[in-house]
């Protein structure tokens, strides 16, 4: 598929996610199977452009491309200008957030809020898009299937932006006010797929590549998004895809993989966070690789005490070690854990 100008090799993608999907976790997605991968969303606010919280979600520093920046904010003008300044600095498709649920996002009626309100939906969109065509560049958007169970409005709006240039949408199976509780549904994302031209992605609940071909030929989408059941198993994008394209599922990664794979993420995170904070924010990281495993509940109490990065390091290598006494393959829960992700 095609997002603008750029080719996508598959579809298997990595869904932003605020606090998660940052430098570190878009390269390691990538290299593990992920055919694109979205940034956690950016400020439109120009007085936060300098703070370090988004300096550090604007470096893309070795990651391949295209490069996808999501913004959100509530003001036309302000999220135009926030799109010029990220293509400026490396950004190569600017995707606009209309689906993050987090109260302190939807309170100042950013993210999914704005579906409850099309016409300042679509004036964001005109304005974003208009700004982005100067550099040539693509503009998606990504959406839930309404605001309230009763207001399932994402058919709507998705003939709207295809209409004023958006070149790709991806909808969450959930309504606003779902958060992350309960089940995806759908037969919403079919029906946006059966009313655009552009190419349509699915997200929400997708945890194994079996639900993602289920999803697929349910919806007929082009692609699927993964997003929490990725975190701690980046590995999953590569059992998609090889799913998807083979019918057949792969063996569970070598221990010796999965241990050389997560501590190259965190020798990447803290390259970005500093030692201070990111041994803290690694913190997430490790317990989601953990979860599930023997020992996990005590190792990350344990986790919890350190404040070094080299101690940090040494602890996962040791831990991983010990694993591998039992087991030459990591055998991970089977289901994952239902989270919902803050900063």
């Amino acid at each position: 598929m095609r997002i603008g100008t750029y080719d996508i090799s598959h579809p298997v993608f990595a869904a932003p996610m605020a606090g998660v999907t940052d430098r570190p976790y878009r390269i390691l997605a990538k290299q593990w199977g992920a055919a694109y991968a979205v940034s956690e969303m950016v400020t439109s606010r120009e007085d936060l452009r300098h703070s370090l919280k988004t300096s550090r979600r604007l470096d893309h520093t070795g990651e391949s491309g295209p490069i996808a920046v999501q913004i959100a904010g509530t003001e036309p003008d302000m999220m135009a200008q926030a799109a010029a300044y990220n293509l400026q600095r490396g950004a190569q498709i600017i995707d606009i957030n209309m689906g993050c649920p987090a109260k302190k996002v939807c309170h100042k009626w950013a993210g999914s809020a704005l579906m409850q309100d099309e016409t300042l939906a679509l004036s964001i969109i005109e304005a974003v898009v208009k700004a982005a065509q100067p550099f040539g560049a693509p503009v998606t958007l990504k959406m839930r299937t309404g605001w309230h169970t009763n207001q399932r409005n994402a058919v709507s709006l998705a003939i709207k932006a295809e209409s004023a240039g958006v070149q790709m949408i991806t909808v969450h199976g959930r309504t606003r006010d779902q958060g992350y509780k309960g089940q995806a549904e759908y037969g919403t994302i079919a029906e946006v797929k059966n009313s655009v031209s552009v190419p349509v992605v699915a997200n929400g609940d997708i945890d194994s590549p079996q639900k993602a071909l289920q999803v697929l030929q349910q919806t007929k989408a082009d692609a699927v998004m993964i997003g929490r059941a990725a975190q701690g198993r980046p590995w999953l994008f590569r059992e998609i895809h090889h799913y998807l394209m083979h019918g057949t599922l792969l063996a569970p990664p070598l221990l010796a993989e999965v241990k050389r794979l997560l501590l190259q993420h965190l020798e990447d995170h803290y390259s970005l966070y500093g030692s201070y904070t990111g041994v803290r924010t690694a913190r997430k990281h490790i317990g989601w690789y953990v979860q599930g495993l023997p020992g996990a509940t005590e190792f990350r109490q344990y986790l919890n005490a350190i404040e070094d990065c080299q101690k940090q390091i040494l602890a996962v290598s040791n831990f991983w070690d010990a694993l591998g006494q039992q087991t030459d393959r990591l055998a991970y829960a089977a289901s994952v854990t239902e989270m919902e992700t803050t900063e």
